[in-house]
């Protein structure tokens, strides 16, 4: 596409991710909606393959495993910036699917996109799915844009900023099956893509499995504090109970921890009852904890508890899983016992993969935990103040003395 000349194409989808998601997830629904999918990706190999082939394979795992053959599609390098910015400027609709570490980095070239588009043609609004399991993300990307954007670009008209609550089990592949074919993604049969309907400047695209939602805050909640904290709570507690625990239909095969672990889900359950009733009710959560765990225990998928549990600082961090739901509950004077219980049990977690490693991170967490004690994550890694929230301190020391 020339610079100079903008061509919008209303069925380009420009997808900033080219990992595990962006293949199995995004660029999968809108790739079989009928749109051509344009990765942009840090990581060349894929990139140029990508190009080489112009399809890529989804295996679904499950039951009975079938293929999805995923067809026009190619990919542009993210180090090509002015091939990048074109293709932004050019695009029909955009989704950004990179984790939340490499959302700095990537905001200067949607500034840039999104500046070339309003000089070449003002009138067309971009919309951008936010597919990250990120709280507020509408919230950061509108404040990190605003800073990179000058105070004449109109983003309130030009820009719709969709948040989703991404659902999809991804696992890590294994080695052998990345070098047999690096292209190619395991996933779950799930796939349905819950996003704000609020949020689109342009008709919502008709897609088979997407599910626009009014009231998006009450969904990116239940996905973080039923769907995340189950999860989490599920590597922490089989870790705990028996560290030889290489996947997470082994931990929840075992009936106390699939107990524990559903009655945590329930604990949060009944905090989102409070602050969403008019959204839910206690029998279509509990429905859903119990998808949920069925899914979970999934042996065809193959998920480790290594990737669900690791990362400690991100997921023990202020708003995430763990430390937001017992925020809010003592914001609502509710239970949160079996949280905390998780959360701790997320402090001793030493998982590693399939090579030996501990993720990199977490090698610094364990570190911190062991010279300074709970006390010091609490405040450091969770926020938690002492003077306000000397009961969660006083729970979490008792708890941390039992385990160890």
């Amino acid at each position: 596409m020339k610079s100079d000349k903008l061509m919008i194409s209303g069925k380009k989808l420009v997808l900033f991710g080219a990992g595990k998601i962006g293949r199995s997830f995004i660029g999968q629904l809108f790739s079989r909606g009928g749109y051509e999918v344009v990765f942009i990706d840090s990581y060349k190999p894929v990139i140029d393959e990508l190009n080489r082939r112009g399809s890529y394979k989804v295996v679904i795992k499950s039951d009975t495993e079938r293929i999805i053959h995923i067809h026009n599609v190619r990919g542009v390098f993210a180090g090509y910036r002015q091939e990048v910015t074109d293709e932004i400027a050019g695009a029909g609709i955009l989704a950004v699917s990179i984790g939340q570490g490499g959302l700095p980095g990537v905001m200067p070239l949607l500034a840039e996109g999104l500046l070339k588009r309003f000089k070449l043609n003002s009138t067309a609004p971009l919309d951008i799915i936010i597919a990250e399991n990120l709280r507020n993300a509408a919230e950061y990307f509108m404040l990190s844009l605003m800073e990179l954007l000058p105070g004449e670009y109109p983003i309130d008209q030009l820009v719709g900023l969709v948040e989703t609550s991404i659902g999809k089990m991804v696992p890590i592949m294994p080695k052998k099956d990345i070098e047999e074919d690096m292209l190619q993604i395991f996933a779950e049969p799930y796939n349905t893509l819950i996003l704000d309907k609020q949020a689109f400047k342009n008709p919502i695209p008709v897609i088979e499995g997407l599910a626009a939602k009014e009231n998006m805050k009450a969904w990116v909640d239940r996905k973080l504090f039923i769907h995340n904290l189950g999860h989490a709570t599920a590597a922490y507690l089989g870790y705990l109970s028996n560290p030889e625990y290489v996947y997470l239909y082994e931990a929840l095969a075992n009936e106390r921890i699939h107990r524990d672990v559903r009655d945590t889900m329930l604990q949060s359950a009944n905090i989102l009852l409070k602050v969403y009733p008019d959204e839910f009710t206690i029998k279509t959560l509990t429905d859903h904890i119990d998808d949920l765990l069925f899914r979970f225990q999934n042996k065809a998928l193959g998920d480790t508890i290594f990737r669900i549990g690791c990362d400690l600082k991100r997921k023990l961090a202020p708003e995430d899983r763990l430390s937001g739901a017992i925020r809010l509950a003592i914001r609502l004077d509710l239970p949160y016992n079996r949280i905390m219980y998780a959360l701790v049990c997320g402090c001793h977690f030493r998982k590693t993969d399939e090579a030996g490693q501990m993720f990199q991170d977490d090698l610094n967490f364990a570190d911190l935990y062991e010279k300074r004690g709970i006390s010091y994550i609490l405040k450091e890694i969770c926020s938690f103040d002492e003077r306000i929230y000397h009961d969660v301190y006083f729970k979490a020391e008792r708890i941390d003395k039992e385990i160890r």
